[in-house]
């Protein structure tokens, strides 16, 4: 896996075509150290599942909020799109952690904090030597295409 490639979690597939989610469901970005990595098929995967950088420095607690799934989530020509209109941004602070490899995509309002994709940052990642700032691809964090 590449530093910037994002991945979705085999179970976050499932939990999507079952409509697990509500519409009203934020989804936040976390930041992980590589104490256990992230893949694919992780069963059942929760931030939990994820060791979370520590809460310090410009680093609160459960990332950031990406937005709701219905303001995330839109469809064009059988392609749904998964995007957010934030780029988080922790700015460098001495406090911050210096050991970031992951970002977790994970439904805050899921009482589990069910956890949907996660993006490799290429760490460690110092975050009191400089910012860390996650820039979406212009073309969506991920696509799904129906077949044609």
């Amino acid at each position: 896996m590449a530093r910037g490639d994002v991945k979705v979690f085999n179970e976050a597939t499932a939990k999507m075509l079952d409509g697990d989610w509500a519409s009203t469901d934020h989804f936040y970005l976390a930041i992980c150290d590589n104490t256990a990595a992230p893949a694919v098929n992780t069963a059942t995967p929760v931030l939990g599942d994820f060791t979370e950088v520590g809460a310090s420095g410009t680093y609160v607690s459960g990332g950031t909020d990406l937005g709701a799934l219905s303001d995330l989530v839109t469809q064009t020509s059988g392609t749904m799109t998964f995007d957010s209109t934030t780029n988080p941004t922790w700015e460098q602070n001495a406090s911050n952690d210096t050991d970031a490899y992951w970002g977790i995509i994970y439904n805050y309002t899921d009482t589990g904090k069910d956890a949907l994709a996660y993006v490799d940052l290429g760490g460690p990642v110092d975050m009191t030597a400089g910012d860390l700032t996650v820039t979406w691809n212009a073309s969506g964090i991920f696509t799904i295409a129906r077949p044609a």
